[in-house]
């Protein structure tokens, strides 16, 4: 099951949020900052032990004050507009996928990963990230939550496209 919502990923009361998170795991702005902040300086301490994320992997921490008992730190790709640009993207949302399998969570949030600081557009990311939830998908609640109205537009427009 996929739902579409508008608002703020750090609220959802979802067994993990997703981070669209830089290389160093170690914070950065937009939504790796935003879950960060919520987090606790915890999260920090957790992802230093960590050792980063490749591009198009993903790893997990605790949630430490978040609704979320998870987070699952992403790294898309920075958009280039090259032809691995895609794969890279489908992949980092399969590796999240695959992380929520093995530990059985039944819900999971994703913002719309690379879209911000990476400048992924919105219009090409969105049936990426919805197909490839949609191959995948299996006894698991996804969420994706959009911070504002012309991503959730775009989610909406590929969701309708795409499931429909």
């Amino acid at each position: 099951m996929i739902e579409l919502v508008r608002g703020n990923i750090v609220h959802q009361d979802v067994d993990a949020i997703v981070n669209a998170a830089n290389t160093s795991l170690l914070g950065g702005g937009g939504v790796d900052g935003a879950i960060h902040a919520a987090a606790g300086r915890e999260l920090l301490v957790e992802c230093r032990s960590l050792g980063g994320c490749a591009t198009g992997s993903a790893k997990i921490t605790r949630g430490y004050k978040l609704k979320a008992r998870w987070v699952i730190h992403a790294v898309g790709p920075v958009y280039r507009g090259g032809p691995g640009d895609a794969e890279l993207l489908a992949a980092t949302y399969r590796a999240c996928l695959r992380i929520a399998n093995e530990r059985v969570l039944a819900s999971l949030a994703f913002p719309s990963i690379s879209t911000g600081a990476y400048r992924y557009p919105v219009d090409e990311a969105a049936p990426i990230a919805i197909r490839t939830v949609l191959e995948h998908q299996a006894s698991i609640l996804v969420r994706f939550v959009l911070f504002d109205h012309d991503t959730y537009a775009a989610y909406q427009h590929a969701l309708t496209a795409l499931a429909g």
